[in-house]
């Protein structure tokens, strides 16, 4: 469910703040994501995997090296858990003691602003044919995946409004690409130079769109894509 000027529930709710950022858990607001452990920092975090139960907060968490953690990150005890569970993968690239981070008013997303990420599978195969190899689409942490349209016809539609089923969404801007998308969700390993391959073929490094919500909803998956009326 979408609502209006508010970005995907539970999107970045959470973020791991390391020792050499300027998170304040006695102000929490949106930060840059410069002040969290991310992917791009850590090829290995591309390997994590979570389940949310919405009901509980619960967060079921696993990864290769590390054994299952249970925890409500929401709560002081859950989130020294999860901080503590993950520490010895993000001090292999920031400093610690780390701590889990949340604002109640904002997700912890690259942008302040509250939009949602929006992303071709059509581009995604013409990229993977650039990189010579298929691109998983959790390389790129897309909110809502589109088919049944042109290649890059997305960087088309900026300012531009269209819907997805009874959402309506506005095309503010393209994403710009940074080192995360490079590192295999299987194996944690930087395998391919994403980044070099768009500026290499495109001249640019940018993938996907963000879009402001501007009519709620639920987006279902197969809803018809619509742009300024007709049906693409």
């Amino acid at each position: 469910m979408l609502s209006s000027a508010q970005a995907l529930p539970w999107d970045r709710r959470w973020a791991l703040a390391h020792a050499a950022g300027s998170w304040d858990p006695a102000a929490p607001k949106w930060i840059r994501c410069g002040n969290f452990v991310r992917v791009a920092h850590t090829p290995r975090f591309a390997q994590l995997r979570c389940a949310l139960d919405e009901a509980t907060g619960e967060v079921a968490l696993s990864h290769p090296d590390l054994p299952p953690l249970t925890a409500r990150p929401d709560t002081e005890v859950g989130a020294k858990a999860v901080a503590d569970w993950i520490a010895p993968l993000a001090g292999e690239a920031k400093p610690g003691p780390f701590r889990i981070a949340r604002a109640p008013d904002a997700a912890l997303t690259d942008m302040e602003p509250p939009w949602i990420s929006l992303k071709s599978l059509a581009s995604l195969e013409a990229l993977s044919g650039k990189a010579g190899r298929p691109l998983d689409p959790r390389r790129f942490r897309g909110n809502l995946w589109i088919e049944g349209i042109e290649p890059w016809v997305e960087f088309d539609w900026i300012g531009k409004e269209l819907t997805i089923g009874p959402v309506r969404l506005r095309i503010t801007e393209r994403i710009g690409r940074c080192a995360a998308p490079a590192a295999d969700p299987e194996t944690g390993i930087r395998d391919t130079d994403v980044v070099g391959t768009l500026r290499a073929t495109y001249g640019h490094t940018d993938f996907g769109v963000y879009a402001e919500v501007i009519t709620g909803g639920a987006a279902t998956l197969g809803d018809p894509v619509e742009l300024a009326g007709p049906q693409i």
